[in-house]
């Protein structure tokens, strides 16, 4: 073999084998720091919720957070973020991973994903003395009903999506849809089964719009890195051992889901 071609060879494989091609990542960080950095809006009950007095978070999310990190022999720490820039703090780098999102086509052009864990279908919400205005999806799409949104939700697309002839009143964190309907400048919210019920439980005045057949059913996971495929298959595989020996079965029964 002649020499030029061997350097040029040479050369391709070093190109192969660069630094770039063995970016550091995540996982080494972590390991690294002693630290997992999870970004969590805390306003999605029972998932996560934060506590203003302690500043703290609890809910299902916050549980499987904190065994992940204990099973990574690492520190806790919550980044405090919210829907409308939740995946922009992972492509920032700003947290390592995020408590439970909605899988969405336009999240994962720029973000991936851990394997499910959980999945939510998507109903309609009203109060109780507007209740008998609605029976239907197709009662909900009308030109004198406002529906009630926060910006930065899979919800707000969803929205504006399934009710054109609505009026959409879109609200942006901390204020939440459901609050604006509980007040009256609203007459319907829509969000997810494990939500509703946490809801309903909470404020009496709720009730299920009866539409019968609940929208969307969509898979929950972890927002992550998209170019971290090392990270991913950890936390993928950390996902089944955990299926597995039940610790997540018994964590969704804990806040009153359901797997």
């Amino acid at each position: 073999m002649k020499l030029r071609s061997l350097l040029t060879i040479i050369s391709t494989a070093g190109l192969l084998f660069s630094d770039s091609a063995f970016a550091q990542s995540a996982l080494n960080d972590i390991l690294e720091t002693g630290e997992l950095k999870v970004g969590t809006t805390g306003d999605w009950n029972p998932m996560s919720v934060r506590d203003p007095a302690s500043n703290g978070y609890k809910g299902y999310d916050i549980d499987i957070m904190n065994e992940l990190a204990k099973d990574l022999g690492v520190k806790l720490q919550f980044v405090p973020t919210d829907w409308k820039t939740l995946v922009n703090g992972i492509v920032a780098g700003k947290y390592d991973l995020t408590g439970s999102a909605s899988i969405s086509p336009s999240r994962m052009k720029v973000a991936g994903y851990s394997e499910s864990y959980i999945s939510v279908e998507i109903l309609p919400f009203t109060t109780s003395q507007k209740a008998e205005k609605f029976t239907s999806w197709a009662s909900i799409n009308q030109e004198d009903v406002t529906v009630a949104t926060t910006l930065g939700t899979t919800f707000e697309k969803m929205s504006k999506e399934w009710f054109p002839n609505a009026t959409i009143k879109v609200v942006e964190a901390p204020a939440r849809g459901y609050q604006e309907v509980l007040s009256g400048r609203a007459d319907v919210f829509i969000t997810s089964n494990i939500e509703g019920a946490t809801l309903k439980a909470k404020f009496k005045q709720l009730v299920n719009v009866p539409v019968g057949v609940s929208r969307n059913p969509t898979p929950i996971a972890m927002l992550m890195p998209q170019n971290d495929q090392v990270w991913i298959n950890y936390v993928n595989n950390w996902v089944k051992i955990k299926k597995m020996n039940g610790f997540l079965d018994t964590t969704a029964k804990k806040w009153g889901l359901t797997q």
